[in-house]
């Protein structure tokens, strides 16, 4: 197969169809165990502090990882970690539902996250393949279009599996669709080469340490946690990442791709992601306060009006992958973030009185704006890197996302202790920041060269 060329038809369709399945299941599950924690701390007898770590766990399972597994994939090959992470994440979903202890759903849920990060980190890389490059735009809009939406159903989804089953169920309807996944993707998944390098499994764990301690680091600062702990780990994090990064830039094909964060496109996509998610997860977490506690409005009206952002995305992104086929990451992105920071805006300063329409219309201009700029942007950072470092690209676009998402929910935390009443419309004003930002970082791109293929 020339991989230039991508997959023939109609393998290509069944290909992207496990992708998009995949990256659904790892995502969704990210955040539909949220609503169940009350029903959950509950059945098992835990106390609502420790249920938490049901969500937790999860979420640093897959931090930790994403970035090991994405070299991994580079090595041994991108089929090989996507499906062994299809298998163990369904897998472990049906030891999540037979969970008969928090002690026992937690430890399910860090298998599930490994699992998770075995789909994330190398699912773009895997989309490369899947297209010829003048489609790639389209294969990552399939993906990012994916992603959004996954990100913020999964209250709705869990609402209706609750509204007819127990909480198990939450995790036990992952398995026939994990199965029929990978049933399909075990003959339509592309095989692709790797390198005979050995294993960096000394940066993997500083990788490990790194991120973990971080993550707990900016959520200890959000929620205020002890100063000598939060500093310890401040110290501790700046410690592990200083001979993390030496190490990297002594290997040919780092962990951490230190080599990809030299291409100033590719870096420069980097840093608007995670601006971008984070004034994203700012958003999302900030407007149910909005809505519910400031403008009186109930839990189904607030699901209902928050809608239009990820309906949007469903119909930009498909079009900003085309057009990210013709024209300049930088600029698609730009505008995109400048309606995206204009929605927040518009947002922030709704009123005291305002109608549904005038809360959906908002909505609708910043899913335009965010699905505008997420598919140009994850095209432009997966091409800008050489074939070879596919899994890294990938793997770091995972990292960015996730980085931006637990910043912004950590100063979510922040602003409400600091100003409880005022908290929603402040953290949408600093998300507006943030959008606007991101969108200076997307526009630097339009001096930068839009790709480093090799020859």
């Amino acid at each position: 197969m020339d991989s230039d060329q991508g997959l023939p038809l109609p393998q290509r369709y069944w290909a992207i169809a496990v992708v998009a399945l995949g990256i659904t299941l790892a995502v969704l599950d990210g955040a539909i165990a949220n609503v169940a924690l009350p029903t959950i701390a509950r059945n098992l007898n835990a106390s609502p502090a420790d249920s938490i770590w049901v969500v937790n766990a999860y979420q640093l399972a897959i931090t930790i990882s994403l970035l090991p597994l994405a070299s991994l994939g580079d090595r041994i090959g991108y089929r090989r970690v996507y499906m062994a992470g299809l298998a163990l994440f369904t897998v472990s979903s049906f030891a999540c539902a037979l969970s008969g202890s928090l002690v026992t759903l937690t430890i399910a849920r860090v298998v599930q996250g490994f699992g998770a990060a075995g789909i994330m980190s190398v699912n773009t890389a895997l989309v490369r393949i899947i297209y010829p490059q003048d489609q790639l735009g389209r294969g990552v809009s399939i993906n990012a279009t994916v992603v959004a939406i996954s990100s913020v159903i999964g209250p709705t989804v869990a609402s209706g599996v609750l509204a007819v089953a127990t909480w198990p169920w939450l995790f036990a309807i992952n398995v026939p669709i994990g199965l029929a996944a990978f049933a399909i993707g075990w003959k339509s998944m592309p095989r692709t080469p790797g390198h005979r390098q050995p294993y960096d499994y000394i940066s993997a764990i500083m990788n490990a340490l790194f991120f973990g301690i971080a993550i707990v680091a900016v959520d200890g600062f959000g929620h205020g946690e002890h100063r000598p702990y939060l500093v310890g780990e401040l110290i501790a994090t700046a410690v592990i990442g200083y001979f993390f990064v030496k190490r990297q830039l002594t290997q040919s094909a780092p962990l951490l791709p230190v080599d990809l964060m030299r291409i100033p496109v590719f870096a420069l996509s980097v840093a608007a992601s995670v601006c971008s998610f984070c004034a994203q997860m700012l958003a999302f977490v900030s407007l149910p306060f909005l809505l519910q506690d400031t403008l009186g409005m109930s839990q189904v009206e607030t699901g209902f009006l928050m809608t239009p952002w990820p309906l949007v995305i469903v119909f930009v992104a498909p079009l900003a992958g085309v057009l990210a086929d013709r024209y300049s990451a930088g600029l698609l992105g730009g505008i995109g973030l400048a309606i995206l920071t204009v929605g927040l805006v518009l947002l922030a300063s709704v009123g005291a009185h305002p109608g549904a329409f005038d809360i959906a219309w908002r909505m609708a201009v910043c899913g335009l704006g965010f699905g505008l700029f997420q598919s140009p942007n994850n095209r432009q950072m997966l091409a800008s890197a050489p074939r070879h470092r596919s899994g890294g690209a990938s793997g770091m676009l995972g990292t960015a996302r996730l980085t931006g998402q637990t910043l912004g929910a950590a100063l979510v935390a922040l602003i409400f202790g600091l100003a409880p009443k005022q908290g929603a419309v402040i953290a949408l004003a600093v998300a507006a920041a943030f959008a606007a930002a991101a969108g200076v970082v997307s526009v630097l791109r339009l001096t930068g060269k839009r790709s480093v293929e090799p020859a």
